[in-house]
């Protein structure tokens, strides 16, 4: 693949420049020709404009009896506010294994929500020399798969409202006869998603006339607890103002206020559900059985008893096929899906993932990035995303800087916007060894699954040699299989090129197959539990409210899920304040809820914002148009 045409050779310059402007320096290869490298015909794609495609899920079935490539996830050290480089390591790693390595390789990667690129944190493509390009378009709107969910959320959060509203006003004769109306031919009859309702409710027949007055109450009756309602509106946007509204304050409404409120887009389970999905059949099933909240009497209302899970599929049927893209090298990537790393799972999806296994073939590589540090993103990739995928990673990458390791050992207080303290601009060899008890723990634990584990020391101009000897040597007595210092960021794949020679000797050399932290088949409490202790606490405390959704999921049925923690990603802890490797605390759990459908229970610890808000000078201010081009400016 080395002398590729669609490889290119990076014009390299110190120091580096805006990422914007190194995006806007490269011309992207026709997305025609990424996918002719990947051996993809034109039946395989639909075309996004010039530098865009979307990938069809045929492609799995045609190339089922095929093998898979190595397959690496990258996960990180517990971050700074700052942000360690996950996303540029894993474009770095897949530049220097394609362009310089001579390898297959498919970089998956999520998704960015318009909130941080317009927020705080600037958009997500990477940066430096190691980026997915053209940048502007990965970060906004993309393939519109953002705005498919946003469309799907809202219409069930329609239809939750509007159900109560006519179940207030109407009998259950009339009820049932609205919701079956006669044909032309004066004939009643059950549309084909109402089956799936009276199934659940073991009512066998075909008729509506021939239901009992008892059954039609059943039936058309969903007697939905407003208080139970854990479903809300989204937009892909920060606006904290929208963190809790009220509804129904029309005079048509009839005075049925309800307080709710939206969260980002990307928190919505829809997301985690298309993340999650194995297929368009699994994506229909997942929808219709995601959780909106309970009956009066206890029983869980999902989509489908709403009539509305057929609906949901059909906005999301293009949303489900990854796009195709481009590195500023030519390598090829998949971005899809882009779940919340604390509420969600926070991995890009499945079905990108497979598709890319089978096109990069025996020997070539398959790198994935997981959200947050290891105790979240990458726990949750193996407990989570491997269980549904049936997929086995080789290796796992931990990438660490030295400034998130000086901050581990006692280093004062990282603050976004903030200059960064002396501390961390020059040489301190001590503050680095003591913070690299975070190092370890995270390589103990991922290692635990029965993979080998590479550090990847993400390099800064202010680190000294006796500095990244430390953690080198800290990762390879914790039991890492290599550590490796890498300049991806100035140099592009060069300077991620021994990382990828790593890689490689990591994936040849693994002893061990996959292993789970629990299984399934024990309570909801004795999974918390275990994942609670490779945080590194001696115990687990509910709250009353998480006692009782505990209660009611394993009386639903649903105690046999996984376990998705919504914990902060600043510490091992709940407390963000709490750095380095803590141990012996007590981990507190406030609430539980359900993402059914997507197939997960998620524990909150602690206080957890699914809707962002904007700071005094968001990222909005250096964004814009240069109208004599038509390029997009100022995005960092």
């Amino acid at each position: 693949m080395s002398s590729s045409k669609t490889l290119r050779k990076l014009q390299v310059v110190s120091p580096v420049p805006a990422d914007i402007d190194i995006a806007n320096s490269v011309e992207p290869f026709h997305i025609l020709e990424i996918a002719k490298e990947l051996n993809l015909s034109p039946n395989h794609y639909d075309l996004y404009g010039k530098y865009k495609a979307k990938v069809l899920l045929s492609v799995i079935d045609e190339l089922e009896g095929s093998g898979d490539g190595y397959y690496v996830v990258v996960g990180g050290i517990t971050p700074t506010p700052l942000g360690e480089g996950k996303s540029t390591t894993t474009v770095g790693l897949c530049q220097a294994l394609g362009a310089f390595l001579d390898k297959k390789v498919v970089t998956c990667l999520r998704q960015p929500s318009q909130g941080p690129t317009f927020g705080i944190k600037g958009g997500a493509a990477g940066g430096g020399f190691s980026q997915v390009i053209p940048m502007d378009e990965f970060n906004l709107h993309l393939t519109g798969d953002i705005h498919a969910i946003t469309a799907a959320n809202n219409l069930l959060a329609a239809a939750i409202d509007t159900r109560i509203f006519h179940e207030a006003t109407q009998t259950d004769k009339a009820l049932c006869n609205r919701l079956c109306p006669p044909n032309k031919e004066g004939k009643r009859s059950f549309s084909d998603i109402m089956f799936r309702r009276l199934k659940k409710l073991g009512i066998h027949k075909t008729k509506p006339e021939d239901l009992t007055p008892q059954e039609v109450k059943k039936f058309a009756r969903l007697d939905i607890d407003p208080e139970s309602i854990t479903w809300r509106r989204v937009m892909d946007v920060n606006d904290r103002f929208l963190r809790k509204i009220s509804v129904g304050q029309g005079p048509e409404e009839k005075g049925m206020v309800r307080e709710t409120g939206f969260d980002i887009s990307v928190a919505s389970e829809i997301m985690a559900v298309l993340a999650l999905t194995t297929s368009l059949a699994d994506m229909r099933e997942r929808l219709g059985k995601m959780v909106i909240g309970n009956s009066k009497a206890g029983d869980p209302i999902t989509a489908d008893d709403l009539g509305v899970g057929g609906a949901l599929t059909v906005l999301m049927k293009d949303a489900i096929n990854p796009t195709l893209m481009q590195t500023l090298e030519g390598t090829p990537v998949l971005v899809h899906a882009g779940p919340f790393a604390n509420i969600a799972h926070g991995n890009s999806s499945i079905v990108a993932d497979k598709i890319a296994l089978k096109l990069v073939g025996p020997g070539g590589f398959v790198v994935t990035e997981a959200g947050f540090g290891a105790d979240i993103g990458t726990e949750k990739f193996m407990n989570i995303k491997c269980r549904y995928s049936g997929l086995t990673p080789q290796c796992a990458v931990i990438v660490a800087t030295i400034r998130a390791l000086k901050m581990h050992g006692g280093g004062p207080e990282v603050v976004a916007g903030r200059p960064l303290d002396r501390a961390y601009l020059t040489e301190n060899v001590a503050l680095v060894e003591s913070g690299c008890v975070n190092l370890a723990r995270h390589i103990s634990n991922t290692k635990a699954y029965g993979v080998n584990v590479v550090v990847a020391v993400n390099m800064f101009s202010t680190d000294s040699e006796a500095e990244l000897n430390a953690v080198r040597n800290a990762a390879l007595a914790a039991g890492a299989f290599d550590a490796v210092v890498c300049t991806h960021h100035a140099h592009g794949g060069k300077g991620a090129v021994d990382l990828g020679v790593a890689v490689q000797r990591a994936c040849e050399n693994v002893t061990q197959t996959l292993k789970f932290l629990y299984p399934l088949d024990i309570s909801i409490k004795e999974k918390i539990e275990a994942i609670a202790k490779s945080y590194g606490a001696s115990g687990v405390e509910y709250s009353e409210q998480a006692e009782k959704q505990i209660e009611m999921y394993s009386k639903q049925g649903f105690s046999g899920l996984p376990i998705c923690m919504a914990k902060t990603q600043y510490s091992f802890s709940h407390n963000a304040a709490e750095k380095g490797a803590p141990t012996g605390f007590v981990l507190p759990i406030r609430d539980v809820r359900g993402s059914i459908g997507a197939g997960f229970i998620y524990p909150l610890v602690g206080t957890m914002s699914t809707m962002p808000g904007l700071p005094t000078r968001p990222c909005f201010y250096d964004i814009d148009l240069d109208t004599a081009t038509g390029r997009v400016i100022g995005l960092s």
